[in-house]
């Protein structure tokens, strides 16, 4: 099957999975075609079955601001037609979903009927969507897709809820690639944080307001004052400079590092004993999931998607919103002893193989199938 794959080529965790499900695809022998405006972070090197299509917005005179959706939507139907494509996978829904319904509709026009699945990872709903304005393309462009998935029956949930949708939803996880992660022979890097044996919590986000990266600096604050520890900050983002400042404060600056943006946070979680995520709001959690496969105990909020992954005192601990003195007492709990810190990091590992990619992409090759059937049953 030729597939083209729609999708932002940051370091969010649509970008990263959808880009981890191309190679997939193409190491299962299907042909996958990547079209967006930049090449993904994680797309790596020349690869058999792989293509990247660049969407280059021109600068017009008459326009405030470059019109991206018209011109991906131009791109899809080039690609559509010169590559032969059979199906278009789009990830996020604005303006993802509405270009690829265009381009639908172009093509069709010329005798060429494909169907695109759209993919909601969470802020096209949870954040964007909550802007009314935004509200009747986002309805519009989920009703007219030929199949619609979230990463989480949360993600769902808030779907339905906030949308009329009259679509169905198909959820289907998030997953990581087992082999990526695991223990590295990098002793001596440990060593350079932690020179004294401290245990390493690690927190990775955008660091926006909704991952409450501040409440993860007043966890640490109080479990360092237990246990000899150190914070290993990853991203970048609007908060950054908040999190500086409340480290200042706390004087916890010692023994914290504010890393920064990094294409493989495997590496930071392969030296990593905690990890804390206290989200406001998670769809799904990716960077718990990649910790949880690093074999790194979470410490996450009880919100969104978190309950379908972070099993309460199985693999880490679950907490309400906002409360710090709760995630402080469970981190302590998992760090105090030797013995427990070893069970939760086994049992990370081996919730994580719930969500291996194994185990996923054959749901997503059954719904390209069912899809493409479909449609050229709506045809006959």
């Amino acid at each position: 099957m030729k597939i083209g794959i729609v999708l932002y080529p940051t370091f969010g965790g649509s970008g990263v999975v959808a880009t981890e499900l191309g190679k997939a695809l193409a190491q299962r022998g299907h042909e996958v075609h990547f079209v967006s405006y930049n090449q993904p972070v994680r797309l790596g090197s020349f690869t058999q079955n792989i293509y990247y299509h660049e969407v280059i917005v021109s600068e017009y005179p008459l326009f405030d601001y470059p019109p991206y959706e018209t011109v991906l939507a131009s791109k899809l139907v080039d690609v559509v037609k010169f590559e032969k494509l059979d199906l278009l996978h789009v990830h996020y829904a604005i303006p993802h979903a509405s270009a690829a319904y265009m381009a639908q509709q172009i093509l069709a026009d010329e005798g060429i009927h494909i169907p695109f699945i759209t993919t909601l990872h969470g802020t096209d709903i949870t954040l964007v969507g909550k802007d009314k304005s935004f509200a009747p393309a986002i309805t519009f462009a989920i009703n007219k897709s030929n199949a619609v998935t979230a990463v989480s029956e949360s993600l769902k949930s808030d779907t339905y809820e906030h949308f009329e949708i009259k679509n169905g939803i198909e959820v289907i996880p998030n997953f990581i690639c087992p082999e990526h992660y695991g223990p590295k022979p990098e002793k001596n890097f440990k060593n350079s944080y932690a020179p004294n044996g401290e245990r390493i919590i690690t927190h990775i986000s955008n660091f926006r307001s909704v991952k409450r990266v501040e409440d993860v600096v007043r966890v640490f604050k109080k479990v360092s004052g237990k246990i000899p520890s150190k914070l290993l900050l990853v991203g970048d983002g609007p908060d950054r400079r908040k999190v500086e400042d409340l480290c200042r404060e706390l004087r916890t600056c010692g023994d914290t590092h504010i890393i920064g943006k990094l294409k493989k946070p495997e590496e930071v979680l392969s030296i990593s004993d905690l990890f804390i995520l206290p989200s406001q709001k998670e769809s799904f959690g990716l960077a718990a999931l990649e910790a949880m496969a690093s074999g790194v105990p979470v410490i996450s909020t009880n919100s969104g998607g978190l309950p379908e992954l972070n099993v309460d005192g199985f693999s880490g601990f679950l907490s309400p919103l906002g409360h710090i003195n709760h995630m402080a007492e469970n981190s302590i709990k998992v760090l105090k002893d030797e013995a427990v810190l070893g069970q939760f990091k086994a049992n990370a590992k081996a919730r994580s193989l719930d969500f291996s990619i194994q185990k996923i992409l054959p749901m997503y090759i059954d719904l390209y199938n069912r899809v493409s059937v479909r449609v050229k049953e709506t045809l006959a």
